[in-house]
């Protein structure tokens, strides 16, 4: 059975933990060209860089520094660096290499430890991608989002109890459905405390159908493009990763998950928890399916999730998703304005750092509304206009007032490409233009382009002029033709590899240069197969439903393979699991919940924990029949004739060549 990519690919719930052990490329990156150095020279005279409000803010409250030791797992793997964005300096001028509205984020966000927000109320920052929050109440702590890894999480409790003593944890909080918001909760509280009700986790309604959802049907080619997103491949300098927008990066540790004992269902729902008067606020399909907001009276404090951070946020992630509401985001943040705005004195996230002072905060919340607001209308104006997907993203400014607010910048996101992900929102990939209609695929099409525009020897040439005069985007897009047409052409990929470099150089979002450099590296070096540590999270196969399991099984299927082939097969998970029947036929499998066919071809027996192992390889599938643990009456090899047609997904697929 080639469940392998599940293993992978459960781990996965809204970002990558890191994939890799980097081995780092051999060519060396190019310096910087004049061209890039008066692009981002120019950033100096367009943007405040003399507003300092930020850096106070992100330093405010500072108790004790983050360990400077290596967060090691069980196995010696590297899980966290805490020095390994040694080289961002606060208050140095940014290379020549890196956009200085990024390197300026990327100094904010390396600015690390435990702080106080106000009182009773602490962050965690930079341990991780995100932030975790603790609140002291009556009787203990109430901990939010506890990153990605249960080592990370652990080494930031071990920080928070070292300067503020030792508190039971009485409650955790899950924001929302990605993993970097739940993943490091055994490293927080144990599930036996949760079990017996001394500990309860709260999270928003639908919470645990997204955790593991969200990625799991294109998790392979999701986790492969997040290899370039997040910059796993780069090595961290001023040539390569400095970070991705929202956090530094992610930290390579053990997923966890431990259920929800309480669910936040609606709208003004309110909670009292350890002593403190929570008032939430549903905002799903925002940022995340499942994601909630909420109000701590006592503190005039609000706790946005990830929906008001000091960026301009994805509507769509470049890993790929699902695409995001900008306009349902913007009224969730209106509703929270109107909700709590007349009171709030502080607005904290779980990334980056809070904002103090009701003008302040009712200040960042509208910008962020309206930023996504105006995304939404105005990309919707222009396309009844007439205009297409890629000619509104290259024609778009933010008003004046957004484009110069820190806070509207596109460190994550970015103005382009939450552009295009709107349009395709609401219109789709089709421009309209029947010539676009069915288009040739990449390959064959660049070998007609290359033949029309008379031979890779003159593009070249041509093209060799457009990089010298600093017009990368062209370069990159017409020498990439050439490389699809002959990918043994290593002029050529090394042309394409220097123009996507200065892009990335010049980019301000921290994934658009990820991608750009990763990109660079792969043209001059070949993709490198390197190490996947074992991300699996048994928490999370647990919590995978069978139906959730089956659908999956479903996406492994080579339908021209099976598309003679007829089978029924009866599913007993007993009742742990429940009982399912499996058809194959036409291609296609489907299974139907609550049924068992009494003239199936065989019924499968096995306990859902029997499964589990399956999933994570700890048994196979002759194992447990051997063992007992799994019983098969009827024709056994018509069970071994589905999982004959089953694909196997390869990683280290390619992205920039054929």
């Amino acid at each position: 059975m080639q469940l392998k990519p599940i293993i992978r690919n459960l781990a996965l719930a809204g970002l990558l933990t890191t994939i890799t052990v980097p081995v780092f490329a051999q060519a060396a990156p190019q310096e910087a060209t004049e061209a890039t150095k008066q692009a981002n020279n120019a950033l100096y005279n367009k943007l405040p860089f003399s507003d300092n409000t930020d850096f106070t803010n992100a330093h405010k409250g500072f108790i004790a520094a983050i360990p400077q030791e290596v967060i090691k797992g069980e196995k010696g793997n590297v899980v966290w660096d805490p020095q390994k964005y040694a080289f961002i300096k606060e208050g140095e001028k940014a290379p020549d290499s890196v956009n200085p509205s990024l390197w300026r984020q990327s100094q904010l966000i390396n600015i690390s430890g435990l702080f106080e927000v106000t009182e009773g109320v602490y962050q965690i920052r930079n341990l991780d991608l995100s932030n975790m929050t603790i609140i002291e109440g009556e009787k203990g702590i109430t901990v939010v989002d506890p990153l990605v890894s249960a080592e990370t999480a652990k080494v930031g409790m071990d920080l928070y109890y070292k300067n503020r003593g030792k508190k039971p944890v009485v409650a955790v909080i899950y924001t929302h459905s990605h993993v970097d918001h739940y993943g490091g909760v055994r490293g927080v509280i144990d599930e036996a405390d949760v079990k017996s009700g001394k500990v309860k986790v709260y999270a928003p309604a639908g919470f645990m159908e997204e955790a593991v959802s969200e990625n799991m049907m294109a998790g392979n080619v999701m986790s492969r493009r997040a290899s370039y997103m997040y910059g796993n491949l780069l090595k961290p300098d001023a040539k390569g990763q400095v970070g991705a927008g929202l956090g530094t990066t992610t930290s390579a540790g053990t997923v966890t998950l431990i259920a929800p004992t309480n669910y936040i269902t609606k709208t003004g729902q309110e909670e009292k928890i350890d002593g403190l008067t929570y008032d939430f606020m549903m905002a799903p399909g925002s940022e995340a399916p499942s994601e909630m907001l909420w109000y701590v009276k006592e503190k005039k404090m609000i706790e946005a999730a990830e929906d008001v951070t000091h960026t301009l946020h994805n509507t769509y992630s470049l890993r790929g998703a699902k695409i995001r509401d900008p306009l349902a985001w913007s009224k969730y943040i209106n509703d929270a304005i109107d909700r709590w705005g007349g009171e709030a004195e502080i607005i904290m996230a779980q990334h980056h750092w809070p904002t103090w002072g009701n003008d302040n905060v009712v200040k960042l919340m509208k910008n962020q509304r309206d930023m996504y607001r105006y995304i939404n209308d105005q990309t919707l104006r222009l396309a009844n206009k007439g205009l297409t997907r890629d000619e509104i993203a290259n024609n778009f400014t933010l008003p004046p007032t957004l484009e110069k607010a820190w806070s509207s910048r596109g460190y994550y996101g970015s103005v382009s490409h939450d552009v295009k992900a709107t349009y395709v929102l609401y219109l789709g990939w089709f421009d309209g233009n029947p010539a676009t209609l069915d288009e040739l695929p990449p390959e064959q099409a660049a070998k007609k382009f290359v033949e029309y525009m008379g031979g890779a020897d003159s593009i070249l040439n041509k093209a060799k002029q457009d990089y010298d005069k600093g017009n990368y985007r062209w370069v990159a897009q017409v020498v990439s033709k050439v490389v699809f047409a002959d990918p043994s052409n290593q002029a050529a990929r090394n042309l394409e590899a220097d123009a996507l470099e200065q892009l990335g150089y010049q980019a301000e979002s921290g994934p658009w240069r990820n991608f750009y450099l990763t990109g660079a590296q792969e043209l001059r070096n070949g993709v490198q197969k390197l190490p996947t540590p074992n991300t699996a999270s048994p928490d999370t196969v647990r919590a995978m439903t069978p139906e959730m399991f089956f659908d999956y099984l479903a996406v492994h299927l080579n339908g021209q393979k099976a598309a003679g082939a007829k089978s029924v097969l009866n599913i007993d998970l007993g009742n742990d699991g429940g009982k399912y029947k499996l058809e194959l036929e036409n291609g296609v499998l489907n299974h139907t919940a609550n049924a068992q066919d009494k003239n199936a071809d065989a019924t499968i027996t096995l306990s859902r924990d029997t499964l589990n192992k399956i999933i994570l390889k700890q048994e196979s599938i002759k194992q447990a029949r051997d063992n007992g643990d799994m019983k098969i009456d009827g024709d056994a090899a018509k069970l071994d004739e589905l999982l004959s047609y089953m694909d196997k997904f390869e990683f280290w697929f390619n992205i920039v060549t054929p």
